[in-house]
């Protein structure tokens, strides 16, 4: 399992005075009024980062750190991931799953046969789909709904589905 979560991207900066535009890969934007600080990948380890303050702007997130007063200061990290470690990540309820931890599980139907690997989990706002690539590369997209996950187990990496008719 990652031990850091990414909770937003840096899109660009917003104004002159050190403030920054964040792109939420969050579904709950609202966190960053709680989060204190934040990790953010500099592509050469992690820099822990203060937040000063946070706004919203339409679907984004503004976020002032502390000692970045000038745009000049924050420029270089346009583009860079913000994470947190698990112990500020949201709290999960029963059958809740963060997407990192779900990518990579093997999947099988429930009459034991291996379908593949859980490559990538699509939102579309119904419901989450989970995209399982098979042994044949080619992929198979289950619905994220009671009917078809009939168990995730993260401690063994796998989860058993139900493929509803016309799915394969």
């Amino acid at each position: 399992m990652e031990e850091y979560l990414q909770v937003g991207v840096i899109t660009n900066t917003h104004g002159i005075r050190g403030e920054v535009k964040v792109f939420p890969t969050t579904d709950d934007a609202a966190r960053f009024k709680k989060l204190k600080q934040v990790l953010m990948d500099t592509g050469n380890g992690y820099q822990e980062m203060e937040i000063e303050h946070v706004k919203f702007f339409k679907q984004f997130v503004i976020l002032k750190f502390k000692g970045y007063d000038s745009i000049n200061e924050i420029e270089r990290y346009k583009q860079k991931s913000l994470l947190v470690d698990r112990a500020h990540a949201v709290k999960l309820k029963k059958n809740e799953y963060f997407i990192a931890d779900l990518i990579g599980l093997s999947v099988y139907t429930e009459d034991g046969g291996h379908l593949g690997l859980l490559k990538d989990v699509l939102q579309t706002g119904a419901n989450d789909v989970y995209v399982v690539e098979m042994e044949d590369k080619k992929e198979v997209l289950i619905p994220a709904i009671r009917e078809c996950i009939l168990e995730v187990n993260m401690e063994e990496r796998n989860m058993q589905v139900h493929l509803l008719k016309g799915l394969l």
